[in-house]
C-alpha cells in the first residue's frame, strides 16, 4: 500500500468529516423542516412560494459541486495527486445531483407562477447547458481508459466548465428584460419572517453538500485502494 502512504492523512480527514457532519446534518434537517412549515405564506404566489427554501439552495449546492470539480482539477495538475482527481469526480457527481433536483423543482415553481413548466428563459437555458456539461464530464470519466492522460484532460475540462457558473448566475442581469426568471436575491428582498428559514435552508443544504462530497470522495478513495491492493497481489503471484 505504498502508493497511499502520502495520502493516508488526507483520506482520514475526509472520512472523519463525513462522520462528524452526519449528526449536524440530522439536527439541521429537523430545524429546516420546522422553520419552512412555519414560514409565512406569500400573499401573491401562495404556498408554492415555499419552494424558495429548496430551489436556490439546490442551485448553490450545484455551483459548489462544480467548483469542487474545477478545484480538484487545478490541484491535480499542480500536485499530481490522484486523490484530488477523485475529489473532482466526487464534486461533479454531487453537483450534478443538486443541479438535477434544481431543474426538477424549478419547473414546478414556474408552473405555479408563470403558468408554464418550461420556457427558454436565459437562466433556464444556461442551467440546462451547465447540466449537460457536467453530465458529459462524468460520461468522459466513465468511458475513458483510466490513467494520467484521461485525468489531465478531465481536469482541464472541469476547470473550463467553471466559467459557466458566473454566467449562469449573472445571465439575468445580462439579458435584463428578456429574462422571465426573478432577479437574484439581494438584502431586503425577502418578506417578513422569510429570512431565517431561508438562512437555515442554505446552511442545511451546504452541510448536506459537504457531507455527500466527503462520503463520495471516501468511496472513490476506497475503490482506488482496493484496486491498488489487487494490483499488488497480482504482481506478487
Amino acid at each position: 500500500m505504498a502508493g497511499f502512504s502520502r495520502l493516508g492523512a488526507l483520506e482520514r480527514r475526509v472520512e472523519r468529516t463525513g462522520t462528524s457532519l452526519s449528526w449536524l446534518l440530522a439536527a439541521l434537517l429537523v430545524a429546516y423542516v420546522w422553520l419552512v412549515v412555519g414560514a409565512p405564506i406569500d400573499s401573491v404566489q401562495g404556498p408554492i412560494q415555499k419552494i424558495l427554501y429548496l430551489h436556490p439552495p439546490l442551485a448553490y449546492g450545484a455551483y459548489l459541486g462544480f467548483i469542487a470539480t474545477g478545484l480538484g482539477g487545478v490541484l491535480y495538475l499542480w500536485r499530481g495527486s490522484e486523490a484530488f482527481d477523485r475529489m473532482a469526480i466526487a464534486g461533479a457527481e454531487v453537483g450534478l445531483i443538486f443541479c438535477t433536483l434544481m431543474m426538477v423543482t424549478g419547473p414546478i415553481w414556474a408552473k405555479g407562477t408563470w403558468g408554464t413548466w418550461w420556457s427558454w428563459d436565459p437562466r433556464l437555458t444556461v442551467t440546462l447547458l451547465l447540466w449537460f456539461t457536467y453530465l458529459a464530464y462524468l460520461l468522459l470519466r466513465s468511458f475513458a481508459e483510466p490513467g494520467a492522460r484521461a485525468a489531465r484532460f478531465a481536469a482541464v475540462y472541469g476547470i473550463v466548465g467553471v466559467v459557466l457558473i458566473p454566467l449562469n448566475y449573472y445571465v439575468i442581469e445580462i439579458f435584463e428584460a428578456r429574462s422571465m426568471h426573478p432577479d437574484n436575491l439581494e438584502r431586503g428582498s425577502l418578506g417578513d419572517g422569510m429570512g431565517m428559514p431561508f438562512l437555515v435552508a442554505n446552511l442545511t443544504f451546504f452541510v448536506a453538500f459537504v457531507y455527500l462530497l466527503a462520503r463520495r470522495w471516501e468511496v472513490e478513495n476506497l475503490a482506488a485502494r482496493a484496486a491498488l491492493r489487487e494490483s499488488e497481489e497480482g504482481d506478487r503471484k
